[in-house]
């Protein structure tokens, strides 16, 4: 079984059914060719939004954070690890993939607590603290792709809502992953001339922004990418789902995207 790479699915491309299927297919046929070689992880932001609009339940955000009161968590749970997953596995296995849905603390994944460290009370949004990779290593050597949710579980059985970007770094971290890649709706973080930057470190963030190369939303998104590679240990790549090559190319060691490192960063073979 080789390291996996860590793949995160999210924002647009899980509104549009055409983008999420090609992806799917991309992966199916990585997953066929090299068994083992990837997890994914996913959120779903938009349908839980219009789960709760549905339900008369408000939506509240503070500093990018869902707020998640009792009284939401178990439709917010609901919509990721039933819907939103599900649908996900459906598609992989038509794909053709043995696929497997689980929740972030399935299987003793990750030892999740409630977050305390906002500086405000997010009601049921869990932090990520520590885990095993037994379970999910596991079935990634019987040839079984995880397909994870950003659900966790604390040790007293609550349930907790982790951000999505967060839940893929910790599952990286702690399967000790290859890679981590967030496939969003750029192609990756382009230059004064419009071409991508295949690799970015602080130093190199900090010059960009500095002369106005990177601006408007890329600014936290590349922040974003450098704590969580600082925090996890794993680099992390910014890439474009609308590439029909980008899973192969990553996986193929071909430049795809930008890949960003931190000092702490774990070198990727």
């Amino acid at each position: 079984m080789s390291t996996p790479f860590v793949i995160k699915l999210g924002g647009a491309l899980m509104d549009s059914a055409t983008a999420l299927s090609a992806i799917c297919r991309q992966i199916a046929a990585m997953h066929a060719a090299r068994p083992g070689c990837m997890v994914v992880v996913h959120g779903g932001g938009k349908a839980v939004d219009r789960q709760l609009a549905a339900l008369g339940m408000p939506t509240e955000r503070r500093d990018g954070i869902r707020i998640t009161p009792p009284d939401q968590v178990l439709q917010i749970s609901g919509v990721l690890s039933g819907q939103v997953n599900a649908q996900l596995v459906a598609c992989m296995i038509a794909a053709g993939v043995r696929a497997c849905g689980l929740r972030l603390s399935d299987a003793g994944l990750a030892a999740c607590t409630r977050a305390t460290h906002l500086g405000f009370d997010p009601g049921c949004v869990g932090t990520v603290r520590g885990g095993d990779p037994i379970g999910l290593r596991a079935l990634l050597g019987v040839g079984v792709l995880p397909i994870v949710s950003s659900i966790g579980t604390s040790a007293s059985g609550e349930l907790l809502n982790v951000n999505a970007d967060d839940a893929a770094a910790a599952v990286a971290s702690i399967v000790g992953a290859r890679g981590l890649v967030f496939l969003t709706d750029v192609p990756g973080v382009l230059d004064a001339g419009r071409c991508i930057i295949p690799e970015l470190d602080a130093a190199a963030i900090d010059r960009l922004i500095t002369d106005g190369t990177i601006t408007g939303g890329m600014i936290p998104k590349v922040r974003g990418a450098l704590e969580t590679a600082a925090a996890s240990g794993v680099a992390v790549t910014i890439a474009g789902w609308a590439d029909p090559a980008i899973l192969s190319n990553l996986l193929t060691g071909g430049v795809a995207g930008t890949r960003i490192t931190a000092p702490s960063t774990l070198p990727c073979p």
